[in-house]
């Protein structure tokens, strides 16, 4: 669990001229996902005015379970300890893709997630932080994740139509880091995919968000990357509410002075498009359902996070965090996004998410930096090959 001296590239190497390198974004990424998620999970679903009041003051670092030593009983319906560095189903599904990379070693598509995704999670038990025991991850993860299951494995729904139906939430997009990372600098192709594998999980904006949040990955990786050229590239690609939400987001993000300021503008900006409505725990009659106008609000809050926060990851990460309502995933996106940006996650943060959750958090970075040589190697061969064909059927030849 606790890193090697070439994984804790943790305290700044932007910062000092050093481009990071393919490998150290992936680990930034991922590591920093996990951080931001183990962060968040204590205080998902509070405003942050509770927050606030719950905590002296504003969120600094690792804290305990909202209602302390009661957190079996205190919300029986989530008998989670979220707190003390425990990370969330965010993470368990992003390591689970991360697994289903390395047993494909390709691109994946919803067949993936059936094949592949769906028996990982129901099949073989592993450590979750928050029940402090063995289990199937299928007895953890929300319930718009155990869809997968009934409609997927019970239902035998075709894959690439399997998400219709289910509540529209970020619960795909929560995940969906790996896909940016495998298409690493290329935010269209990792749009594509992740559109793909969403299908099998998600439909309307929250399948949207997901592609969006790998293409956004996928620009945070590019040489000299930064919040705005991210944001640039997710434009470009997103669609309806989405877009829209992220314009109007990210624009407010750009007029604060920093994170902290942003709590309420970034809330503000969103709330037009969120369906969920002001009270997170008790939702609108509207929400969660498709529509093209619509956007989830986890998404552009992350990215306006990102903005207001200059790309520095600790910023980045607390903003989202302090915003409250569903933060843990909100500041699992930042974290993914400001990680592969090269912005340094803080080493005591992630050794102690390592070590509370009982998780190597950059095993799955060493993995799926591999799977990406593999596939990127191979997207070579694939692209030569079509290169010649097109050539030989009298097509221009390719100059370079």
């Amino acid at each position: 669990m606790t890193p090697t001296r070439e994984e804790t590239r943790t305290e700044g190497t932007r910062s000092e001229g050093h481009e990071p390198t393919l490998e150290e974004r992936i680990t930034g990424a991922l590591v920093g996902a996990a951080v931001g998620d183990a962060l968040g999970g204590p205080v998902e679903g509070y405003s942050p005015d509770q927050i606030l009041e719950r905590h002296g003051g504003r969120i600094r670092g690792v804290v305990g379970p909202w209602h302390g030593d009661d957190w079996r009983t205190a919300r029986p319906v989530a008998p989670y300890h979220k707190g003390d560095g425990h990370v969330t189903d965010d993470t368990l599904m992003t390591h689970a893709l991360v697994r289903v990379y390395a047993r494909v070693r390709d691109h994946l598509d919803a067949y993936a997630v059936a094949d592949h995704l769906v028996p990982d999670l129901m099949t073989t038990p592993r450590w979750i932080p928050e029940l402090e025991a063995e289990a199937l991850p299928l007895h953890r993860v929300f319930l718009a994740e155990k869809w997968l299951a009934a409609r997927l494995h019970y239902g035998h729904v075709d894959p690439r139509e399997a998400g219709v139906g289910n509540i529209v939430n970020c619960g795909a997009a929560m995940y969906m880091a790996p896909v940016g990372l495998v298409n690493a600098a290329n935010p269209a192709a990792a749009y594509a995919e992740a559109l793909d594998v969403a299908g099998a999980h998600q439909s309307s904006y929250g399948r949207e968000a997901a592609g969006v949040l790998a293409a956004g990955v996928a620009a945070a990786c590019a040489p000299e990357a930064s919040p705005d050229t991210v944001v640039t590239a997710c434009l470009a690609l997103a669609k309806d509410g989405t877009r829209t939400a992220i314009e109007k987001v990210c624009e407010a993000a750009g007029g604060c002075a920093d994170a902290e300021s942003a709590l309420g503008a970034l809330r503000a900006a969103v709330a037009p498009y969120d369906t969920v409505g002001p009270d997170y725990r008790a939702p609108s009659l509207g929400a969660r359902r498709p529509s093209r106008l619509h956007a989830i609000e986890e998404l552009p809050v992350a990215l306006g996070m990102l903005v207001a926060a200059r790309g520095d990851f600790r910023e980045a990460v607390l903003g989202a965090v302090n915003y409250g309502r569903d933060c843990d995933s909100i500041a699992t996106m930042a974290g993914a996004l400001a990680g592969a940006l090269g912005s340094p996650v803080p080493q005591d943060w992630a050794t102690t998410v390592a070590e509370a959750s009982r998780l190597d958090l950059w095993a799955p970075a060493r993995t799926l930096a591999e799977v990406t040589g593999e596939v990127f190697a191979a997207d070579v061969r694939r692209r030569r090959a079509h290169e010649r064909a097109f050539a030989a059927m009298g097509g221009p030849a390719c100059s370079d």
